[in-house]
């Protein structure tokens, strides 16, 4: 793996591994050990991949698994606002290197990229306030994608897009050292959230959102000023949802590899 270098010379750092249990993990433990960001952990394979709520995120070779360690990006209140931050930059490296697929490209609420409706990239956001660290988890499939997933999955080769691993991360490596500058501490969520937006699966659909145990059906209307979902409830109303996850009418399952 390799940086861009425009992004090695705006300071940004690389540790590159072969195996890790997770990128994460590792970026969060350089951070208690004095490590500053901005700094990415990459690995050609995790032994113990995560997702959001705990679930395993599969993990084998042929795909990109990288984490951006930021150390005091802004308040700890606006962290959660990264996870929009990184969809984006995802979409941009994607495009840049396979321009081809963009009409097929869509960000899902809260954390994933879809292609084609199918699910090839995720963001797990982790921070300690203990440190003022926040690890931006980055996952792509490549080349290969999980069978049996409850929301359907792909990957970019499957797509017909042969791009590897290091290509890719060049990419994401100045996309998103380009959109946490338009992010600016929070200060330009505004147009993080626009374009966003622009780019956005779902809006106006109907949806199912699962919330632990619970699931709510409606529209999914917008997003309000922070970034959560604003679902148009049967009777009318509507409720503010700051984390779940969400499924078009005909799926009810949590993405078991997301």
């Amino acid at each position: 793996m390799k940086l861009e270098p425009r992004a090695t010379a705006a300071g940004v750092r690389l540790i590159a591994h072969e195996v890790l249990g997770s990128t994460n993990a590792e970026a969060l433990d350089l951070a208690r050990q004095g490590e500053r960001g901005p700094l990415w952990v990459t690995a050609e394979r995790q032994s113990a991949g995560r997702g959001r709520r705990g679930r395993a995120w599969i993990s084998p070779p042929g795909n990109l698994y990288a984490s951006l360690l930021l150390t005091g990006p802004a308040a700890a209140e606006r962290w959660p606002q990264l996870s929009f931050v990184a969809a984006l930059a995802i979409h941009d490296a994607v495009v840049e290197v396979a321009a081809d697929l963009k009409p097929r490209l869509a960000i899902k609420w809260p954390n994933d990229l879809l292609l084609a409706g199918a699910k090839f990239a995720g963001i797990l956001m982790e921070g300690e306030g203990d440190v003022n660290a926040v690890a931006v988890g980055i996952g792509i499939n490549c080349a290969r994608h999980p069978a049996g997933t409850d929301f359907p999955a792909t990957d970019l080769a499957a797509a017909g897009a042969a791009v590897s691993p290091a290509t890719l991360f060049s990419a994401l490596s100045i996309k998103m050292l380009g959109r946490v500058a338009q992010w600016n501490g929070g200060e330009g969520f505004s147009t993080i959230r626009a374009d966003w937006l622009a780019r956005a699966s779902g809006i106006g659909e109907g949806v199912r959102v699962r919330l632990g145990e619970r699931e709510l059906v409606g529209r999914f209307e917008a997003l309000d000023e922070a970034g959560a979902l604003v679902l148009r409830l049967p009777d009318g109303g509507t409720t503010t949802i700051a984390a779940g996850d969400v499924f078009t009418p005909a799926v009810s399952s949590p993405d078991k590899a997301s």
